[in-house]
């Protein structure tokens, strides 16, 4: 008995294929991210990159001709782009720039560290050097704009009258130092040993961006409105001061003053021959 033909296979209709080739240069942005924080940019040969990608070299080629075009496409869809977001947050910021720089630096850095595009920051310190056409890309699209973008936040509490006549640049060297270092401390010794940092690192933005806040404000009593620390923490220490402050009131009107010295004894008996000894002599 004949078997049964075999149904046709299903081919994939326009709209599929098309919805396939737009997602195709975000597929390969994905899998190149992944492979240059994984192996390194050096050491990642295009093919892999297609490979994983689910497409051939030739494929890869299409969207981007060189493997440096595409490191810089990753670099300009996942920190360029995010730089430009917050950049554009800052100038359409209508409320205290202290509610500003803690809103924009904690969330921009946390979802920046969430996210695998943290791994650019330990790929750009570890081999841009052999790159300079890459290291000068990286300069103009992220450094310079994310630069300027802390820099107008500063800027702006300056000329407000928010913040002291700071050096914005040792502010802004500040507040994006130590995150870098958090982005690079999870792609290297935080993705091989089992060492734990001591602090939670959304924590530790937060709390960083509040103490640099605190070091620049024109009136220290602002840091109430500015930052969002829970109100039964204030409430506790503000209570705790003005006790201590009552305590110390108390115990300084009950203390008696202290009696004048006395005399050590001896001192008269001493000075009295001495007269009589002056006396005979004369």
């Amino acid at each position: 008995m004949p078997s049964a033909p075999s149904p046709p296979a299903t081919a994939a209709t326009p709209s599929t294929r098309q919805r396939r080739k737009e997602a195709r240069p975000q597929e390969l942005l994905d899998a190149a991210l992944e492979l240059f924080v994984e192996k390194g940019f050096a050491a990642t040969r295009a093919e892999e990159v297609a490979a994983r990608a689910g497409v051939s070299k030739g494929t890869l080629y299409l969207y981007y001709p060189s493997k440096e075009e595409l490191l810089k496409a990753v670099i300009r869809e996942r920190l360029s782009d995010e730089i430009a977001a917050g950049a554009l947050q800052v100038e359409q910021y209508e409320g205290p720039t202290s509610a500003l720089m803690l809103e924009v630096l904690t969330t921009w850095w946390a979802r920046m560290f969430d996210s695998p595009a943290s791994g650019v920051f330990k790929l750009m310190i570890s081999e841009v050097r052999g790159f300079p056409e890459i290291a000068e890309f990286y300069v103009h699209e992220v450094i310079e704009p994310g630069e300027r973008a802390i820099g107008a936040i500063v800027q702006r509490g300056i000329a407000r009258g928010e913040f002291r006549p700071v050096d914005v640049p040792t502010v802004v060297h500040s507040l994006l130092l130590p995150m870098v270092m958090m982005c690079l401390h999870k792609h290297s010794i935080g993705a091989c040993s089992a060492h734990k940092m001591d602090v939670e690192p959304h924590r530790f933005m937060r709390d960083h961006v509040e103490l640099v806040l605190r070091g620049v404000l024109a009136d220290p009593r602002a840091d109430a409105a500015a930052t969002a620390a829970p109100a039964g923490r204030r409430g506790r220490s503000a209570a705790g001061t003005r006790a201590a402050r009552g305590a110390s009131a108390t115990t300084t009107a009950a203390t008696p003053p202290a009696p004048p010295p006395t005399p050590a004894a001896g001192t008269k008996a001493t000075a009295r021959p001495a007269r009589r000894q002056r006396r005979k002599s004369a």
